[in-house]
C-alpha cells in the first residue's frame, strides 16, 4: 500500500473516532522549547536566526508542537496530526525529516476511557491495513512512582530516582550509590544550599527548564532538610530491582503485583491506581506488561505502549500529564497520545 493511500486510510479512521485535524506551526521559538522542556531537544533541533535576532527552530516533534498550538490557540482537545518533524539524530545515515501521523487527547477528562480510546484506535488501524501477528507491550511509569513513594528512604533519594528513571544508565549508577549508601559529597551539598538561598531572591514564577522557581525551591528545601544518614539502601535497591524484572501477560499482572508486595512486606494498595492498564484486557489482544518499559521519553507519566506487527513497531504512545504545564499551562493538564511509524507499515 503506497504511503499516500495508507495515510488516507489512517486519517479516515482518526476522523471516524472523533479526532479533528491540528496543523501546528512549523517554526517554533527555540528558547521557549529549551526553557520549557529542558535540554531534551537542544542537540537535535534545527535552528535559524530571524531578521529580528530571534532564534527559531523547525518543530522537532509533533506532539510538542501540537501542545504548544493547543495552549496558544485553544484548539480542539481531541486532535490528529499529519506532517513532518525535523531533528538531527546521532545515528549515522538517519534522515532528519520524520513523517509523523498521530492522535492526542489534550485535557483528557477520563484517564481510563481515554487511554483505551487511543490504543483502541491504533489497533483498529492495524487491523484495517491487515497487519498480522499483532502484539502490544505496555508499561506504566506511575506504578514505578507509586512504589518509590511507598518505600522508607530519604525524600532526596525518592526525587532522584523518579526524576532520572527515564535515563537507564544514570539510573543504574544511582542504584549502585544507594546500595552502598554513598550520598552526595559535602561540597555538592553546600553548593545546593548556596544555590537555594540565591534562588530565593528570584521571581518565584519564573520558569527554568519546565519548572517554576517556586517548585525548584520547594524541591531544594526537601533535599537540604533530609537526614544525611541512611542505612537501608541495599534492601531498597533489592526491592526496586525485583519490581523492574516483572514481565508477564496482562492477565497475570494482578497476581504478579500481589505476590511482589507480599514478598517484600509492602502495603497491599500501593498499586491501586493501575486500572487503566487492566482495562486494556477488553481489547482481547496479546498484551504483555513490562515494568521496565517505556522509560526512554522524559515526559511520560503513566501508561506507555508500543504496538507491533511481525516484530516491527507500527505505533507507540503514552500518557504525559505534566508536559502541557512544562510548556506554559498554569497547572497540569492530563493528556495521552500515540504516533504511527509509517516506515514499518
Amino acid at each position: 500500500m503506497k504511503s499516500k493511500k495508507l495515510s488516507e486510510v489512517i486519517i479516515k479512521i482518526f476522523k471516524k473516532n472523533g479526532f479533528v485535524l491540528s496543523e501546528p506551526d512549523v517554526f517554533l521559538d527555540s528558547n521557549y522549547i529549551i526553557e520549557r522542556s529542558g535540554e531534551k531537544f537542544r542537540n537535535s533541533m534545527l535552528t535559524l536566526e530571524g531578521e529580528d535576532g530571534k532564534t527559531m527552530c523547525l518543530r522537532p516533534d509533533l506532539t510538542v508542537a501540537s501542545c504548544v498550538s493547543f495552549l496558544q490557540k485553544k484548539s480542539s482537545s481531541k486532535i490528529y496530526y499529519s506532517g513532518q518533524a525535523y531533528r538531527r539524530s546521532s545515528k549515522e545515515g538517519t534522515n532528519f525529516i520524520n513523517d509523523q501521523l498521530g492522535i492526542e487527547i489534550l485535557g483528557s477528562k477520563n484517564q481510563i476511557q481515554d487511554d483505551f480510546k487511543v490504543l483502541n484506535t491504533i489497533l483498529e488501524i492495524a487491523k484495517k491495513i491487515k497487519r498480522k501477528k499483532i502484539k502490544i507491550k505496555v508499561g506504566d511509569i506511575s506504578l514505578f512512582k507509586s512504589l518509590i513513594n511507598s518505600l522508607d528512604m530519604p525524600e532526596r533519594w525518592k526525587l532522584r530516582l523518579i526524576r532520572h528513571f527515564w535515563r537507564p544508565s544514570y539510573f543504574e549508577e544511582l542504584l549502585k550509590r544507594l546500595e552502598k549508601n554513598t550520598d552526595i559529597d559535602a561540597v555538592t551539598f553546600d553548593d545546593d544550599k548556596k544555590r537555594f538561598y540565591e534562588m530565593k531572591k528570584f521571581d518565584q514564577g519564573k520558569i527554568v527548564a519546565g519548572r517554576s522557581v517556586f517548585e525548584i525551591l520547594k524541591r531544594f528545601d526537601k533535599k537540604i532538610k533530609d537526614p544525611r544518614s541512611f542505612s537501608d539502601g541495599k534492601k531498597i535497591v533489592k526491592i526496586i530491582k525485583s519490581f523492574l524484572k516483572i514481565n508477564c501477560k496482562l492477565e497475570d499482572l494482578n497476581e504478579k503485583l500481589f505476590d511482589f508486595t507480599k514478598r517484600n512486606n509492602l502495603e497491599k494498595n500501593i498499586f491501586k491506581d493501575f486500572k487503566s492498564i487492566l482495562n486494556l484486557k477488553k481489547l482481547k489482544q496479546d498484551i504483555y506488561f513490562i515494568s521496565n518499559f517505556g522509560r526512554d521519553v522524559e515526559y511520560y507519566t503513566g501508561i506507555v505502549f508500543e504496538v507491533f506487527s511481525e516484530k516491527k513497531e507500527i505505533a507507540r504512545g503514552g500518557r504525559y500529564d505534566n508536559l502541557l504545564k512544562a510548556l506554559g499551562a498554569k497547572k497540569n493538564i492530563p493528556a495521552v497520545g500515540a504516533a504511527i511509524n509509517l516506515k514499518n507499515i
